[in-house]
């Protein structure tokens, strides 16, 4: 099943490559996605700085972003702003915010206090939900593995395909039992999808050979592997030395590259780098 949808999504890569005459069939739609943790808006130098963050995210150039460690009135770290509405409204573009934490305010009659992960899209969003994985709480550290969400999955109408893309932010620690468990988690929900065009997106915290990760590469394609696009380290974003944000995709989506930005913005507007990938789905 995995190697019939890796040849169409072959097919498609060439269609696109050699232009509407290759193929009687409508052509392909080609859109940049990129994953971005952008550590709450805060950059390398300790400042939070959210004009900073949105032009990050539009110097990628991508249609359809995913966010990790997103604020939404969270607390004095990003002046208790809606760091996802403000950076749509700068940039332009739908959003969609994911929860992990969603807490009483300080005082009454405020916002909630938010933090989790995020889409931005330049398409309309027809479809989002909020996806539990296990997870251990930052938050209270005498509570054991649950079910906590914040994993973020959008349907975009992208040129009159229907794509699904998934932000997600996988569990930090060097212990990798956490991550395993997200890992066989996240398949079942990109399962609950198959044969759509799926774009799993997001900060795995751990390297790509990781023995927790097996399991994601038998159904997903790596994008900077797939591009050949070089070592794709992200962290620490002022001289990155881990790949540890990623862009893998379904059969059904070609990649046509990938890039790590290395311009001066990206290694100082977050502690990570961004990761873009240029990829064509069916029409």
């Amino acid at each position: 099943m995995k190697r019939i949808a890796t040849v169409a999504a072959a097919t498609l890569l060439t269609a696109a490559l050699a232009g509407p005459e290759a193929s009687a069939a409508p052509p392909p739609v080609a859109l940049t996605v990129a994953s971005y943790n952008i550590h709450a808006g805060i950059g390398t130098d300790g400042n939070f700085d959210l004009d900073r963050t949105a032009t990050a995210i539009a110097a990628t150039g991508a249609d359809v972003v995913a966010l990790q460690e997103v604020d939404r009135h969270w607390g004095d770290r990003s002046e208790y702003r809606s760091v996802v509405d403000e950076l749509a409204r700068k940039l332009h573009m739908h959003a969609r915010f994911a929860p992990i934490y969603s807490f009483e305010p300080p005082d009454r009659g405020q916002p909630r206090r938010e933090y989790g992960t995020a889409v931005l899209s330049r398409f309309p969003i027809a479809e989002f939900t909020n996806h539990d994985l296990t997870r251990l709480s930052t938050q209270d550290p005498d509570a054991g593995p649950q079910p906590m969400p914040g994993f973020a999955e959008v349907v975009v109408r992208a040129r009159g395909s229907l794509v699904h893309v998934y932000s997600t932010h996988l569990d930090y620690r060097g212990d990798p039992s956490i991550r395993e468990r997200q890992v066989a988690e996240t398949l079942d929900v990109l399962a609950a999808d198959e044969g759509a065009p799926r774009v799993l997106l997001g900060d795995f915290n751990t390297a790509p050979d990781a023995a927790e990760l097996d399991p994601l590469w038998t159904e997903l394609d790596d994008g900077f592997a797939e591009a050949g696009a070089g070592d794709g380290f992200t962290y620490p974003a002022e001289s990155p030395e881990k790949r540890i944000d990623y862009a893998a995709v379904s059969g059904e989506v070609g990649v046509r590259g990938a890039r790590v930005p290395a311009t001066d913005l990206a290694a100082t507007a977050s502690d990570h780098r961004p990761v873009v990938a240029d990829v064509v789905v069916a029409r």
